[in-house]
C-alpha cells in the first residue's frame, strides 16, 4: 500500500495555500482517472490521503504526467494568474469532443505579488487539521456522486486546463519554453481587462463563451473554505455526451 504525505498543511502563506491545492489536485486527479475508467481500475492501487483511502495509479508514465501537470499548475498558481483548473474527459476520436469537466474554481484564492508568497498572513491560519478534513468531505461528496453521472464511452481520453484572471492582464503562459498549449477554442472565454478583450478574434466589446463551457448538466460538489484557501468545486457534462449516447 502506498501512502501519500499526510502533514496537515499550516496555511499561514500564500504558498502554503497553493502547495495544499497542489496536494488536493493530485489526489482529484488519480480518484477521478480511476472512477471514470479512463484507465483499468486494476491498474490502481490503495493509498492514504487526509486520512481515508484514496485511488493512485501504479503506471509511472501516468503518475510522472499527472506530476508535471500539477508543477506546472504551481507554478502559474504562484504567479497568481489563474482562476479555474479543468479536468477535461473526452470521447474517444473522431469526435475527441469534452463530455465532463471538473472545475476547481481559485477565483476567491488571494493574489500577492511574487515576492511576497512566503510572507505570512497578518490573520492567524485557521487550525492545522481543519483543511483536511474538508478536502476528506469533498472526496466522499464525488464518490456519492459519481454513480449519477452518465455513463462515458470507452477509450476515452483526458487533458487539464487553465483559466486566466481577468483582472491583472494575465498572460497565457504560451511559448516553445513552457509545457502549455492553448485550448481549443470551445474551452476558452473572452477575457476583458480595462474595456480591452483577450480573445482570437480580437473584437472590443464582445462576449464570448467556448460552446463546451458550462455544459448541459451542471453539479455543484462542494466549496472549501479555511483562512487564505477558497475553493469551489463542481461538475460540467457536456451536451455531447448525450448526443454520444443518443448517437
Amino acid at each position: 500500500m502506498a501512502s501519500y504525505n499526510v502533514e496537515a498543511p499550516v496555511l499561514d502563506t500564500y504558498h502554503a495555500v497553493v502547495s495544499a491545492f497542489s496536494d488536493f489536485l493530485t489526489v482529484a486527479l488519480h480518484t477521478i482517472l480511476y472512477e471514470r475508467n479512463i484507465y483499468p481500475q486494476a491498474s490502481f492501487l490503495t493509498a492514504r490521503k487526509f486520512n481515508c483511502p484514496v485511488k493512485q495509479s501504479r503506471h509511472l508514465g501516468v503518475c510522472k504526467w499527472i506530476q508535471d501537470a500539477v508543477t506546472a499548475v504551481e507554478a502559474e498558481m504562484l504567479k497568481c494568474t489563474l482562476s479555474a483548473v479543468s479536468i477535461v474527459i473526452h470521447a474517444p476520436p473522431p469526435t475527441s469532443i469534452p463530455l465532463e469537466r471538473y472545475v476547481f474554481s481559485t477565483a476567491a484564492f488571494p493574489s500577492v505579488p511574487s515576492s511576497e508568497v512566503l510572507t505570512l498572513f497578518a490573520a492567524r491560519p485557521p487550525p492545522a487539521a481543519d483543511l483536511p478534513e474538508q478536502f476528506r468531505a469533498t472526496l466522499s461528496r464525488l464518490s456519492t456522486l459519481y454513480s449519477s453521472l452518465s455513463a462515458l464511452p470507452s477509450d476515452c481520453s483526458f487533458t487539464l486546463v487553465t483559466e486566466l484572471r481577468d483582472e491583472g492582464g494575465a498572460q497565457p503562459p504560451l511559448g516553445s519554453t513552457t509545457p502549455w498549449i492553448a485550448a481549443e477554442p470551445g474551452l476558452q472565454k473572452t477575457r476583458k481587462n480595462n474595456g480591452n478583450v483577450y480573445d482570437k478574434e480580437k473584437a472590443p466589446g464582445r462576449t464570448k463563451i467556448g460552446e463546451y463551457l458550462g455544459g448541459a448538466k451542471t453539479t455543484p460538489v462542494r466549496n472549501v473554505e479555511s483562512g487564505a484557501f477558497s475553493l469551489e468545486m463542481w461538475i460540467e457534462e457536456g451536451k455531447g455526451k448525450f448526443e454520444e449516447q443518443l448517437g
